[in-house]
């Protein structure tokens, strides 16, 4: 059953007097707290809820809803790039054996970049022969080339060796002989000439004839000089011209050879490298085709196990129920979850328990669980883990909601139970077979200490107690109450409430009134609120709040230093008071009543146990 809540009546339809009357309430409140056991008239004490405070067995528990799944089981992800389309889809709950087909996603896209791919591999496959023949064609020109400049190089040396050795002295040789041979002719042409003039002279020979000798001998005598001249021009001019030309050729022909060296091996090196990146490119390609390939495979998911087919967006339930059903035409993302495979028939609960309940829960704790499809059974189970941190999902859909996933191995699971059903588990924190407990709206934190009110006759007593755990409707009385008392289920609200005097002070007729200490008042207003909003899933228990374990703002239940101390108010101020609250119409004063306290919780006993 679900738990009536009363709702909140903050806003601003409260007026300034209510406000005002609250203030003043609140802090005669606070200020009673702070004295301990003071005796307080309340002359409307008959409308306030009371309840008996009672003693028997409490059980303490932190209730949580949650999904069924299966404790083992085998998760079915898409493993298609990118988001594609469901074509085919095994109904949920089929029973399946290994190797049958479950999903069939849309390939249409994948076929048509598998033609793409193959054209790019042939195409770079040509390219890389290509460059594989290029590289010998390099090679092949590079020897070629290197060969040519050695015997260039050979050719220079061997040049200069047959100059130096066979052509010069062969050419300074034959200048000999010219001049020698010139001489000869010289010397023969000058005795020829002397003959001749002897002759010439006795009249037997010519004028003509001698001179043809002198003409002669002259030119024997030129012959001769240009013989030296040729053979000085050769050894001095000719000689040194070609040894530099010979000498300059072989280097030129060693830097040739140098040269053609280094171009074969950058040659080489160069064609080398583009046969690796083509290789590379082909590898790369056909790496890529391989992988679409695989992913036209990977388009049809088959069962890897025997086992009953579950939709994941059934398996998780409410804490995804944002999510579409999966069916045929939907559009799915690599990784998305799509079909569980239970392995094995142990279950257990996902269930998500509230931050504010986290220290009541730890692992190994009973817990007793119902399923919403199979009425009147419970099961019995325990708690496996919780999560070391909040549930991102239910953070990126409310940052202010802090739940952690808990892990509860159910101990008797049948087969009966199915994977995704909605349960309840009870997660039984202490079971106290004789407690004194009293609801938990009935305890506020006045100054820094739990305190109720116990009605006594016609007036209110406060009184400090020492709590202990809660389960969100009773709160276990550790110390402070006795079994029969009544307590008020929300804090007396009166105008006239006077403390009464000290023995000192009666003596002498004086009575004392005190100015609410705003801080005092400001806790107390929010701790009878806080009360009546206790229930709510997921919220913090108004006794874990006194008790300050669940309250991440107990700090600042604490007196501060520095804060306004009480002072007496006049009676002109205490008359206009009264006077404001009586004008107050007749909604505004109940609205403010349920504001500040309700009646006994509905939809749980006093144990905290639910009521069919």
């Amino acid at each position: 059953m679900k738990t009536d809540k009363p709702k909140s009546t903050r806003g601003p339809g409260l007026s300034a007097a209510a406000i005002v009357v609250v203030v003043l309430a609140l802090g005669t409140a606070a200020f009673l707290g702070m004295r301990g056991r003071t005796s307080v008239r309340a002359d409307h004490l008959a409308d306030v809820p009371v309840f008996t405070v009672k003693r028997g067995p409490l059980t303490i528990s932190v209730t949580e809803s949650g999904t069924i799944k299966s404790r083992e089981q085998v998760i079915i992800k898409s493993e298609v790039e990118g988001t594609t389309t469901i074509i085919f889809l095994t109904p949920e709950g089929t029973r399946i054996k290994q190797g049958d087909l479950l999903v069939e996603l849309d390939a249409s896209r994948l076929q048509d970049s598998l033609i793409d791919q193959q054209i790019r591999v042939e195409n770079t496959e040509a390219a890389f022969i290509r460059a594989r023949e290029s590289l010998a064609v390099v090679e092949n020109q590079a020897k070629s080339d290197v060969a040519r400049a050695e015997l260039d190089h050979q050719f220079a040396k061997e040049d200069l060796k047959h100059y130096v050795d066979g052509n010069f002295p062969k050419e300074l040789k034959e200048a000999e002989s010219r001049i020698t041979l010139a001489a000869e002719e010289m010397k023969r042409a000058t005795e020829k000439l002397k003959w001749s003039e002897k002759l010439f002279s006795e009249k037997y020979v010519s004028q003509m004839e001698l001179e043809g000798d002198r003409l002669a001998r002259n030119r024997a005598k030129l012959d001769h000089e240009l013989a030296q001249a040729a053979r000085d021009l050769l050894k001095d001019f000719t000689y040194k011209r070609n040894l530099d030309e010979l000498e300059s050729n072989i280097d030129q022909t060693e830097m040739a050879l140098k040269r053609a060296r280094r171009k074969a091996s950058a040659d080489v090196v160069q064609a080398e490298a583009e046969l690796k990146a083509k290789l590379s490119e082909l590898e790369q390609q056909k790496k890529k085709l391989r992988k679409i390939e695989q992913q036209i495979e990977k388009t049809k998911i088959h069962a890897p196990t025997d086992g009953m087919v579950v939709f994941a967006t059934s398996a998780k339930g409410g804490w995804h129920g944002n999510a579409k059903p999966l069916d045929e035409g939907q559009a799915v993302r690599e990784r998305q979850e799509l079909i569980y495979l239970p392995t094995a028939g142990a279950m257990m609960a996902d269930v998500k328990v509230h931050e504010s309940s986290l220290d009541k829960v730890r692992p190994g704790l009973p817990v007793r669980i119902t399923v919403d499809a199979l009425p009147g059974r419970i099961f019995q189970g325990r708690v496996a883990k919780i999560a070391p941190l909040p549930d991102a999902q239910s953070i990126w859909l409310n940052p202010d909601l802090k739940i952690y996933r808990t892990e509860i191995d159910i101990d008797d699971s049948t087969g009966d139970m199915r994977t995704g059903m909605s349960c309840r588990a009870e997660i039984i924190v202490e079971n106290y077979p004789d407690a004194t407990y009293v609801p938990v709206q009935a305890v506020l934190r006045v100054g820094s200490q739990p305190t109720v009110y116990v009605a006594n006759g016609n007036h209110v007593e406060t009184r400090t107690v020492e709590l202990g755990l809660d389960n969100n409707r009773m709160v276990h009385i550790v110390n402070g109450l006795e079994t029969g008392e009544n307590v008020l289920l929300a804090p007396p609200l009166t105008t006239t409430a006077v403390i009464e005097p000290e023995p000192a002070q009666q003596d002498k007729g004086q009575r004392v009134r005190t100015e609410p200490d705003p801080a005092a008042v400001s806790r107390t207003a929010e701790s009878p609120h806080q009360a009546a909003s206790e229930g709510t899933p997921g919220s913090p228990s108004p006794s874990s709040r006194a008790a300050g374990r669940n309250d991440p703002g107990r700090a600042d239940n604490r007196p501060t230093p520095g804060r306004p101390q009480s002072r007496e108010r006049t009676p002109e101020e205490r008359q206009k008071m009264r006077e404001r609250f009586r004008n107050l119409p007749p909604e505004e004063r109940e609205r403010l009543r349920r504001q500040l306290g309700g009646g006994r919780p509905r939809g749980r006993d006093e144990t905290g146990s639910e009521q069919q």
